[in-house]
């Protein structure tokens, strides 16, 4: 027999509760002895009847597991590639300590949320490239997460689109994944210097995959710094102040059926992320039986309230008049 808490220190004191209490009834009924005459076997009937049941009840408090049983456990997982905006405007400061740090302290505990499932990472700024191949390894997901930073790829301004089209090919080159689950988070301040994300939105959606968005920035914006400097801009030659740009990433969300959320110092919808992506359905990507122990601990239970009841219903008489 397997219990399923094997610990019965509660059960051994909850039995020497009870047997101190029933002594101090069993004693009131001797000190009535001395002036009416009781009837003793009746009431060792009612001793007999109330230490079983109690008995029964702290069995199946202890869960006792008798026999065992197989049971199907189904395996889900979804695929998900995080695509992270590399461009040096997310150096900017306008969230503390810079766009990028920020993000990278949030996604080390979001892949934490999906250990079950196959993430991978995208970089990009004008283009894209895979940082990290859709993997289970929480390790290695969080090596290159403490990795990034905005030299890893061509600064010459930001393309949304690139890291789309990039997820795509790589979804569609596993065909044969059995797993249909699919998305994308796709991480940027939202400034895309390309717009030609627009024909993408729809192949996505065909394929069933998912794009949730988070804009990173503040509408105040601000200075992008460089070394010791400030990037310039060569229009006003003035530095450059970089501003979140939302009306991309809401339309690329809205499209593919995901959701756009906002990361900033006032604004923090990582949670609220998190819980979108926890609803998307995984797909059931095998099954395989295990041996369960059976708890019985409902029969010991029916067995306790039922001798209650019949304790309660029938008050047995223990005095003679």
């Amino acid at each position: 027999m397997i219990w399923a808490f094997p610990d019965f220190s509660l059960l051994i004191w909850l039995a020497i509760i009870f047997t101190l209490l029933y002594a101090g009834y069993l004693y009131r009924f001797y000190r009535i002895n001395k002036k009416l005459q009781v009837s003793k076997h009746r009431l060792f009937f009612k001793l007999l009847l109330r230490s079983t049941y109690f008995l029964l009840f702290l069995i199946a408090l202890a869960g006792p597991s008798i026999g065992t049983s197989m049971k199907e456990i189904k395996e889900e997982g979804r695929d998900i590639f995080i695509a992270i905006d590399l461009s040096h405007s997310m150096n900017a400061t306008d969230i503390g300590p810079s766009r990028l740090q920020r993000v990278k302290f949030e996604l080390k505990n979001l892949v934490k949320r999906f250990a079950g499932d196959r993430i991978g990472l995208i970089i990009f700024s004008s283009e894209a490239f895979i940082q990290c191949p859709l993997t289970f390894d929480q390790n290695v997901l969080q090596l290159h997460l403490d990795g990034l930073n905005t030299y890893l790829v061509p600064a010459q301004g930001t393309d949304i689109s690139a890291p789309l089209a990039m997820a795509l090919s790589k979804f569609q080159a596993e065909e044969n994944n059995e797993n249909k689950s699919r998305s994308v988070i796709l991480i940027s301040d939202g400034e895309d210097f390309a717009d030609n994300f627009r024909g993408l939105t729809s192949d996505l959606n065909d394929a069933g995959i998912r794009v949730f968005t988070l804009g990173v920035g503040t509408d105040e914006g601000s200075t992008i710094p460089r070394g010791n400097g400030l990037i310039i801009d060569p229009k006003t030659n003035q530095p450059a102040i970089t501003r979140l740009v939302p009306d991309n990433m809401k339309l690329i969300a809205s499209q593919t059926e995901g959701q756009y959320f906002e990361l900033s110092d006032e604004v923090q919808e990582i949670p609220e992320l998190i819980q979108a992506i926890e609803r998307v359905e995984g797909t059931v990507t095998g099954s395989r039986m295990v041996e369960a122990s059976a708890n019985k601990y409902f029969y010991f239970l029916l067995a306790a309230m039922c001798l209650a009841i019949l304790d309660m219903v029938l008050p047995f008489r223990t005095i003679k008049l």
